[in-house]
């Protein structure tokens, strides 16, 4: 056997793979959304429509919100955790990634604990404080979750830094706010957008945290499901389901085209 017959025998079942299992769905999601007397029209009606649109632009911000947040708290706690070593470090690193251990159905259980009608903060503090059933407590759970992913993305690119440009910096005369300006954030920028990119499409499609708060939340991966088990409409739940994927697709692109590879690996 020749090495070019060996290597085509090798991608035989990568081949066979992609072909069942992702361009045969997509081709047939896309053709679901059509089938209908509406056509491509359908995806007008997704703009046109109140209820979609309101759907679309609260799954856009809320994942937007979760992936700056992220961004946020996990750029500060990993370069911290990355240039310190303190005892009890390895036990707040667990901490920090156990929701990595968690399904998005106990993630929203444990905001319903902790801002449902009989959670905690409802017991706690005075007037009705009830947050889990809406975008408030939707942002929260998506948070809990995307802040492990980003930090041990951020921790890793850190790592990598050169030390020696920091301290060309700092002798230079260039101050610490300086120095992590024109120095540190640079040099982490493609690692902070891959993070970014891929905590908003987790956010995006995640299903489990929604549904079990999804007393007054419509977001996409909501409404794609009751429009298939409820309302029987797979025209509509195809179309929701396609642009859904491909907002998030773009949005990766994008991430993909100022990062190389790095998002590859960013979450």
């Amino acid at each position: 056997m020749t090495s070019r017959t060996f290597v085509a025998a090798c991608l035989v079942p990568l081949a066979a793979f992609t072909l069942a299992f992702l361009a045969l769905p997509l081709v047939r999601l896309l053709q679901g959304s059509v089938e209908t007397e509406a056509g491509w029209a359908i995806y007008l009606q997704i703009l046109q429509k109140p209820r979609y649109l309101e759907t679309l632009v609260n799954t856009v911000l809320v994942s937007l919100a979760v992936s700056v947040t992220a961004l946020l708290i996990s750029t500060v706690a990993g370069v911290f955790l990355a240039r310190n070593r303190f005892f009890g470090r390895g036990l707040l690193l667990s901490i920090l990634t156990l929701p990595l251990a968690f399904p998005g159905v106990v993630v929203g259980f444990m905001i319903i604990l902790l801002g449902g009608r009989q959670g905690l903060f409802n017991q706690l503090l005075p007037g009705h404080v009830v947050f889990a059933y809406s975008l408030t407590g939707l942002f929260l759970g998506y948070l809990y979750f995307s802040i492990p992913r980003v930090l041990l993305t951020v921790m890793a690119a850190v790592e990598k830094l050169d030390p020696a440009l920091e301290e060309a910096a700092r002798t230079l005369g260039a101050s610490p706010l300086r120095v992590v300006v024109d120095v540190i954030l640079p040099g982490l920028a493609p690692s902070l957008v891959a993070a970014g990119a891929i905590a908003f499409a987790t956010a995006m499609g995640a299903f489990g945290t929604a549904f079990t708060l999804a007393t007054n939340i419509d977001v996409l991966p909501m409404v794609i499901y009751t429009e298939f088990t409820l309302s029987a409409n797979i025209a509509m739940a195809s179309a929701l389901s396609v642009l859904l994927g491909l907002v998030t697709w773009v949005l990766l692109l994008a991430a993909r085209s100022f990062t190389g590879t790095t998002v590859a690996a960013g979450g």
